[in-house]
């Protein structure tokens, strides 16, 4: 079985080996194959369809007309980075995958055993964009990895081929999730080659000795720069400060952060990869346009531009110009182009936030509980004004209308207690305090029981707060309850749309999750319920870009999020070039995310083990020799009515017998939502 080689003794062998040899080196492993296909997957995080422009990407309007372009594409729902990682890794639906979110519940506290030395138990519902935090889940699941299924890059470096994954934490590793595995308490260097934003640093992944050296040999540092550009935290051109309710967040793309890791892709990874002519395959992951469009300050508090100011513009350029170098050393090195596939994709599309306005008119507000309250911090500044939807604030009405006590999983609280426990939270405070919250800090929610941190949580319900969307899981599948949480969320505002997990049976107004294909063979906890958030477009007729979403998230109004069901987070941007895909193509037919690790294993002659039945699709009309087009069809699911009348709508396509979720939610308020019969 390829698993086995997965856990401590071969990741310790592996590191061994590699630590002392230099990459000549490779080519003496008899189970190498004779040369064949090389394959990079370019993903741009957060890069809409329609922002490639010639002016402010060339190179990707390029690839556009050379190769294949894939106009109806498709992230996954929910539209975040992590779940889409997953889907571009191993070609499987999340339900398959288990990564449901980038804030998600995993069954326990983080840190609950040893796999870290020194590191204590930690948050019911982490944040997974970290190298230990994946490294901590992927080891409780000793049979296989987190997410059940191989990976494109796990099965090439199986076969022998190089093997990198280099970019934005988080979705990096997932690209060969088992190689963060802790081992007695630390991570050995891994077989393939991760570079990311914690590389050389005490969270990070670590490097072998060879690779250290050329990198060194290079001119480069053996640590990899973070997003503040060099600059002060509160200067504009720090890319990674959002700013406040009161000052601008960044101004300036991930200038040198990203410049460091295309550097190591094009002067040490690529030329090392080609110096024995065995293939490999390359993941990049672009950190821009997400993190500048998340945190730019170009719309504080204000609807426009959102994420079509200078700022986002800027950083589409950034992505393009490190797309560029890496096409650069491809076509200049003989023999490389003609033997190598590109796929670039992004993970999720993008909408700019709303913490108020339900319609764009700014005749419509929120009347969440809530929103009913200022949000101070401890110094007392203005942190959210009344009327506004704080971080969490789906935690803070459950927990209002449960009439159950609310705690924060992502801070412990400073009180002498016996026991460790999560911080309160408390909207009707007067301001924060260091014993008590007024809402969560990043959205995620803890609610009833005593907030200790337990092996087994005592919590009635869990929220993780994913921007667009929000996971509610019920620990102990009290069903009464999640009917209470659906009653209570259905008539909120805010909310376009349910999906309730299938144990539960049908629920009238919501969606099985198996109907979004988030019902599979997962071990991970399958969410009893996701929200989707309302959804709608300041331009009719530009609507995917000037689609703005509440958001769950502790960026402002006006900054940039996804997650959501609305066109403009569901439709990315794909585009394939190289020797086997055709030239100057269009593609009509439905794509997505999933896709990609299928349609390159098929290129690459690899045949990924699997174990769940919820799969993407070969893109046979987009390869050389396959049709110009396979039968795809369009329809429109609908729940019963609830009580109040809510249905929730999923807008759907089907090609070779796979689903593509265009967009989903109530009536009137998702953007791009279609109504209809079924």
């Amino acid at each position: 079985m390829l698993m086995a080689r997965r856990k401590l003794g071969s990741q310790f062998i592996f590191g061994l080996i590699f630590f002392a040899v230099m990459p000549r080196a490779w080519a003496d492993d008899p189970f190498r194959p004779k040369p064949g296909r090389n394959v990079i997957i370019f993903v741009a995080d957060g890069l809409r369809r329609d922002s490639v422009n010639p002016i402010d990407s060339p190179t990707l309007y390029s690839l556009r007309q050379l190769g294949t372009d894939f106009p109806n594409s498709h992230s996954l729902f929910p539209t975040v980075t992590t779940p889409n990682a997953s889907a571009i890794a191993t070609g499987h639906y999340l339900g398959d995958t288990g990564d449901f979110g980038n804030y998600l519940y995993p069954g326990f506290a983080v840190y609950d055993t040893t796999n870290f030395r020194g590191r204590v138990t930690d948050s019911k519902t982490p944040f997974i964009e970290n190298d230990h935090v994946i490294g901590d889940i992927d080891e409780h699941f000793t049979a296989s990895s987190f997410l059940n299924e191989e990976s494109l890059l796990a099965q090439a470096r199986a076969k022998g081929y190089h093997t990198a994954a280099i970019g934005k934490v988080g979705p990096i590793l997932i690209q060969d999730v088992t190689q963060g595995d802790p081992a007695g308490g630390k991570i050995f260097p891994p077989y393939t080659i991760i570079v990311d934003d914690s590389t050389g640093r005490a969270g990070g992944i670590p490097l072998r000795r060879s690779f250290r050296e050329a990198l060194l040999a290079a001119g480069l540092p053996t640590t990899c720069p973070d997003r503040s550009n060099g600059q002060a935290r509160e200067s504009g051109f720090d890319n990674g400060y959002p700013g406040t309710a009161s000052v601008s967040g960044t101004r300036v793309p991930n200038l040198v952060q990203q410049k460091y890791l295309v550097d190591v892709t094009t002067r040490v990874v690529l030329p090392m990869f080609c110096q024995d002519g065995v293939p490999f395959a390359l993941v990049f992951w672009s950190r821009d346009p997400d993190g500048t469009q998340h945190n730019q300050g170009d719309s504080l508090l204000s609807l426009s531009p959102g994420v079509n100011g200078p700022t986002s513009r800027n950083a589409v350029r950034n992505a393009d110009n490190n797309l560029k170098q890496i096409l650069d050393f491809v076509g200049s090195t003989p023999g490389l182009k003609d033997n190598t596939d590109i796929f670039v994709t992004s993970d999720h599309g993008f909408s700019t936030i709303s913490k108020r306005d339900l319609d764009g008119t700014g005749a419509h507000f929120s009347g969440s509980y809530a929103a009913s309250f200022e949000y101070r911090t401890e110094k007392g500044e203005m942190e959210v004004a009344r009327g506004f939807l704080p971080s969490g604030f789906v935690a803070i009405d459950l927990s209002h209308a449960l009439n159950l006590p609310l705690y924060d999983p992502d801070t412990i609280s400073t009180g002498s207690e016996a026991h460790r426990r999560y911080k309160p939270v408390d909207p009707t405070i007067a301001q924060e305090t260091d014993r008590t919250s007024q809402h969560p800090y990043r959205g995620d929610g803890v609610i009833g029981g005593s907030g200790e941190i337990l092996g087994k949580p005592d919590a009635k319900v869990i929220v993780c707060g994913n921007g667009g969307s929000d996971l509610i899981y019920i620990p102990d599948h009290d069903g009464d309850r999640l009917k209470a949480v659906i009653k209570i969320l259905s008539r909120q505002d805010y909310v376009s749309g349910l999906f309730v997990a299938d144990s539960y049976g049908e629920i009238p107004g919501t969606e099985p999750l198996s109907a979004i294909d988030l019902q599979g063979l997962t071990g991970m906890p399958v969410p009893a319920l996701v929200v989707n958030f309302r959804s709608f477009a300041l331009d009719a007729g530009r609507p995917a870009m000037t689609q703005v979403e509440i958001a769950d998230a502790e960026l402002q109004q006006g900054q940039g999020m996804h997650g959501s069901f609305g066109r403009g987070d569901t439709l990315n941007n794909m585009v394939a070039i190289g020797p086997d895909f055709k030239s100057g193509f269009v593609d009509p037919c439905p794509a997505g995310n999933a896709d990609l690790a299928l349609t390159l294993a098929t290129v690459l002659g690899l045949d990924i083990p699997t174990h769940g039945a919820l799969q993407g699709r070969i893109l046979r009309e987009a390869l050389i020799g396959g049709p110009d087009q396979v039968k795809y069809t369009s329809g429109v699911l609908a729940s019963e009515p609830d009580e109040a009348g809510n249905q929730t709508f999923i807008d759907y396509q089907d090609a070779d017998g796979k689903r593509y979720f265009d967009a989903a939610g109530y009536k009137d308020r998702t953007d791009g939502l279609k109504t209809g019969a079924q």
